[in-house]
């Protein structure tokens, strides 16, 4: 007797099941609704966090300690993400998904910036996805499979006066993933980016408590957008979640924009 395939219109199957992601800067935000998500559709998640809290805790509570390790580790700490990696292969397996997250914003007049942004910038935007990367394509590579996600910005595509050197991190990050997504592609590694604008996230919300009226910077915010409102860290989360699946498996060296449309609008 044959059996009856399920059909996934009404029977949605786990889309990475069996896959092993580690997700860099996953205590909130982007990083963490990412983590979830995946573990929700049958991977094992290493949550990469930066310093071990609170937030970071529920994080993994949520997603439950069978199926999530958590590690502390600076990505721009090439030993600590070598380690990170070790850890991953001896608690799970090999990585089959990397989704590097974690960055800072650094935004100044470029005439005024230090020496120490520039490089700090450098360090986490764009050397910190590098280092992350390093250390799991051997792995990728023995396996024949693998999936890197980074996530860029829409700053990697347009300028916005006063926010130096984020955007040139930025475009790099988004040149690091073309280079390798080609360098790979027929060793059955696939290498994308993600380039969010704005996104409800802490770093958001902050940027909102900052101004004089919060309420109205919100609403200006949302105002400017095609969509009429803020995008969420889990639609994000989503678009990661196809680039890591085999769902996207002929897709390389691509970036994908999620910004409600406002990186298209030359004047409004």
């Amino acid at each position: 007797m044959t059996a009856t395939r399920p059909d996934p219109r009404t029977t949605p199957l786990p889309r990475l099941a069996g896959k092993i992601a580690i997700v860099t800067g996953a205590a909130q935000g982007i990083g963490a609704a990412t983590a979830r998500l995946f573990a929700e559709h049958g991977a094992r998640v290493v949550i990469n966090v930066l310093e071990d809290n609170a937030q970071a805790r529920q994080t993994l509570a949520e997603i439950g300690e069978d199926n999530a390790m958590l590690f502390q580790a600076d990505v721009t700490d090439v030993a600590a993400i070598r380690r990170m990696v070790d850890a991953t292969v001896e608690h799970f397996g090999p990585p089959d998904v990397l989704i590097n997250n974690a960055g800072i914003n650094v935004f100044n007049d470029p005439l005024k910036l230090s020496d120490d942004e520039w490089q700090r910038c450098f360090e986490v935007d764009l050397k910190g996805g590098w280092n992350c990367a390093q250390a799991v394509l051997p792995h990728m590579l023995q396996l024949g499979r693998g999936s890197i996600v980074n996530i860029a910005s829409v700053h990697g595509h347009k300028i916005i006066p006063g926010c130096f050197p984020y955007p040139v991190a930025k475009h790099g990050l988004i040149g690091l993933t073309r280079a390798l997504g080609i360098q790979y592609a027929a060793q059955g590694v696939r290498v994308n980016s993600i380039s969010p604008g704005l996104i409800l996230t802490a770093i958001a919300e902050a940027g909102f408590a900052a101004s004089p009226d919060p309420a109205a910077e919100r609403r200006r915010q949302e105002q400017i957008l095609p969509t009429k409102r803020i995008g969420e860290p889990e639609e994000v989360a989503y678009t990661a979640l196809f680039l890591a699946s085999d769902e996207a498996r002929f897709i390389n060296a691509a970036d994908i924009l999620i910004d409600g449309g406002r990186s298209q609008l030359y004047h409004e």
